[in-house]
């Protein structure tokens, strides 16, 4: 007796093409999200840091004006004049130190950005310190009639257009807006 045995005929396992292309655009639609999430994310550690820096820097100027009753000058390229004894212009990223025994900062902190730096004024009776925020929405940025504004002042180049300040610190005996005009960005 001839037993018949049952052959199976096997489906094609796997996906079909639409499958494919569902579980694609699922996966770029996801990255996109990912991608804006974290380009947003560093956007807003830069503007930390430069909100930070320029906190630093003006606590080491009021350290400068109680040794020496004044806050140091600043360059025609808006540098503070103050390192070593000359004195001389105290470059970005390099320590600020007066010749001697005090070291104000290890390191003058730099714009986190290619192409931006800090913007420094003083009279030698009160000093003002700016920055360029990559945030718009910032809550330290001036608003003009609700719309995200700027000091007028050079803090660099982004891109193929200048940028500047929207950002900045002072001494307390005068406000960021001193004498700036605040125009819409």
């Amino acid at each position: 007796m001839h037993v018949a045995k049952k052959v199976r005929v096997a489906k094609n396992s796997g996906f079909t093409l639409i499958e494919l292309l569902v579980v694609m655009a699922i996966i770029g639609i996801l990255a996109v999200i990912a991608i804006g999430s974290f380009t947003s994310s560093q956007i807003k550690a830069r503007d930390a840091s430069r909100k930070n820096d320029l906190e630093q820097i003006g606590r080491a100027l009021e350290i400068y004006y109680s040794d020496k009753d004044e806050y140091p000058d600043h360059s025609v390229d808006f540098e503070i004049i103050g390192c070593d004894v000359k004195p001389a212009i105290c470059k970005w990223g390099a320590q600020w130190s007066d010749g001697s025994t005090t070291i104000y900062m290890a390191e003058l902190p730099m714009d986190p950005t290619p192409g931006l730096f800090y913007h420094y004024l003083s009279d030698g009776v009160s000093y003002q310190l700016y920055a360029r925020l990559g945030n718009d929405q910032d809550q330290s940025i001036p608003t003009d009639s609700g719309n995200p504004a700027n000091y007028s002042i050079d803090c660099g180049s982004c891109g193929d257009s200048s940028c500047d300040c929207n950002y900045g610190v002072s001494s307390s005996n005068k406000t960021v807006g001193d004498g700036r005009t605040i125009v819409p960005d």
